[in-house]
């Protein structure tokens, strides 16, 4: 049986980069990529439980195993990773229906991933139903960033209901940062 929970332990941070191993930009075929998604950031152990002290991300178990993840960023951890700091200082200068998005309060979905047996079976719904469930009290919406040739990501957002903020390109990408209003 599949769960949806944050993160709690040293094993389950562990097993998030397992995954995140697998899947990172650049270990599969570009073809496997286009078809199936990637993430961009590898995270250290030491990293991943800086993160998780500002605020746990949630994770998918069958049994034991973690298969899916989706990692919690606050604003705060826009220092920690250096590869995000640019999108950090960035979102401070968009806006969401006329104001700023500092005038909101927010967090940013750091990374979302799903083990390839369990895609197409409804988990990654599950990951985002269990951060509004425990972030929606505290925030009014989630943005997230992704690579625009990642296309399985950008549709699996859109279906949950993220919708676009802004489009920039950097030395490496073009990315969309999309925005799931909770209000």
């Amino acid at each position: 049986m599949l769960t949806a929970k944050p993160a709690e332990t040293e094993k389950e941070l562990l097993q998030i980069l397992q995954l995140q191993q697998q899947y990172l930009a650049g270990h599969n075929s570009s073809e496997e990529e286009k078809e199936q998604g990637f993430v961009t950031v590898h995270h250290t152990l030491q990293k991943l439980k800086q993160l998780h002290a500002l605020a746990p991300s949630v994770i998918v178990k069958d049994k034991d195993e973690v298969i899916a993840y989706a990692l919690v960023m606050l604003n705060k951890a826009g220092d920690l990773i250096p590869e995000l700091f640019s999108m950090f200082q960035m979102l401070k200068t968009l806006s969401y229906r006329d104001k700023l998005l500092s005038a909101y309060s927010y967090y940013v979905m750091g990374q979302i991933c799903v083990d390839k047996p369990y895609r197409g079976q409804g988990v990654f719904q599950m990951l985002y139903d269990k951060h509004k469930k425990l972030m929606q009290p505290h925030y009014d919406f989630v943005l997230t960033e992704i690579a625009t040739r990642n296309t399985r990501s950008i549709r699996a957002h859109e279906k949950v209901g993220f919708e676009l903020l802004h489009r920039f390109k950097d030395e490496k990408e073009e990315w969309d940062v999309v925005i799931w209003n909770w209000r």
